[in-house]
């Protein structure tokens, strides 16, 4: 099978297994587990953060910054398509009790002056901006790599009005990979970020949350109160390890396997993909302008064994990882040609 819904599919690789079965472990919520100790040092070292905390999940290190950074009744300003806003089940208003303020992020073109007018002034009928939230990449469905220029703009703009900016990096490899800069250029202006360990560093489990080592210690009674607490976390943190010393050249090279997938696709049909300079491993199929029904389209790329997300209308998503070759990509190509013709 083809599976190209997302590159949270990804497996692990032998070094990991080897790494987790080989692994030194102890009680993590007691502080005793050197695998865990040498993941989250990893982690704050690669993002140039005095510190990092191993979490379940994104989603997991999402909340937990907002509920360390914001207070009950505040307002958070977050991207209108980013992760945080839609698909974190109502978290932010669950657990930090907070209100957001979408706006709208067109291809990962930052709207400074937007972004300015949604900072709110003091006063008694309004709520406090408690936070920015910047994501990078942006857009699970389009996969926009958030420049080094704009995201230390935006943390000049969030610093002048006292604001922290917290940075949603749950592919921040795969933006670093595209614009050529190291990831702690990326991060070095926000106040903190996660990253995804199981996207496409390809690890079996979890996230990390980095910042300063005030934050993160908060943090880590944050984690606690969700039930996040670890035991012998080490098993997993071990592969972690792994996927970032090992991972990153492959995340390169599945941001060029998209690129070049999307663009013979373009070439096939210029309306098919929308395709830009700032985009990474997440190729976006429109097929409104084709008679082809939507049910017949996934049941024709099904029976050649190729998955893809289904986005919505005749919208869908592939990304390419590591357990996609460039083989998979030939087919793939070929397939929707065929299909399409």
């Amino acid at each position: 099978m083809i599976d190209l819904r997302s590159d949270t599919v990804t497996t692990p690789i032998r070094q990991m297994l080897d790494a987790m079965i080989s692994a030194n472990v102890g009680d993590d919520i007691l502080r005793e587990d050197i695998s865990v100790q040498e993941l989250e040092s990893l982690a704050a070292q690669i993002t140039g953060k005095e510190a990092a905390l191993f979490t379940v999940s994104g989603t997991m290190s999402n909340q937990i910054a907002a509920m360390a950074f914001t207070q009950r009744g505040e307002e958070i300003i977050a991207g209108a398509e980013s992760h945080i806003y839609n698909l974190e089940a109502g978290g932010l208003a669950a657990l930090s009790q907070v209100q957001v303020k979408p706006i709208s992020i067109s291809r990962g073109n930052i709207p400074f002056e937007e972004i300015t007018s949604a900072i709110r002034p003091y006063g008694v009928q309004s709520p406090k901006t408690g936070l920015i939230c910047l994501e990078n990449t942006y857009n699970l469905n389009r996969g926009y790599a958030i420049s080094v220029e704009d995201t230390n703009k935006l943390a000049n703009l969030a610093h002048q009005y006292t604001i922290p900016l917290y940075l949603d990096g749950a592919r921040i490899f795969n933006a670093a990979a595209k614009l050529q800069v190291p990831v702690a250029q990326l991060c070095k202006s926000v106040d903190a970020v996660q990253f995804c360990l199981t996207k496409g560093l390809a690890a079996p489990f979890g996230a990390m949350l980095c910042g300063t080592a005030e934050f993160i210690e908060k943090a880590r009674w944050m984690k606690q109160r969700l039930g996040g607490g670890f035991r012998q976390a080490g098993y997993m943190a071990a592969a972690g390890s792994i996927a970032i010393r090992l991972m990153q050249q492959q995340i390169a090279e599945d941001n060029e396997k998209a690129s070049i997938l999307a663009t013979n696709l373009q070439n096939f049909d210029m309306e098919l993909v929308h395709w830009g300079n700032n985009m990474t491993n997440i190729i976006c199929l429109d097929l409104n302008h084709c008679s082809i029904l939507e049910e017949s389209f996934i049941q024709k790329l099904l029976e050649k064994n190729i998955k893809i997300k289904v986005l919505g209308k005749k919208q869908y998503r592939m990304v390419c990882h590591k357990d996609i070759s460039w083989d998979d990509i030939n087919i793939v190509e070929k397939t929707i040609k065929e299909i399409l013709r």
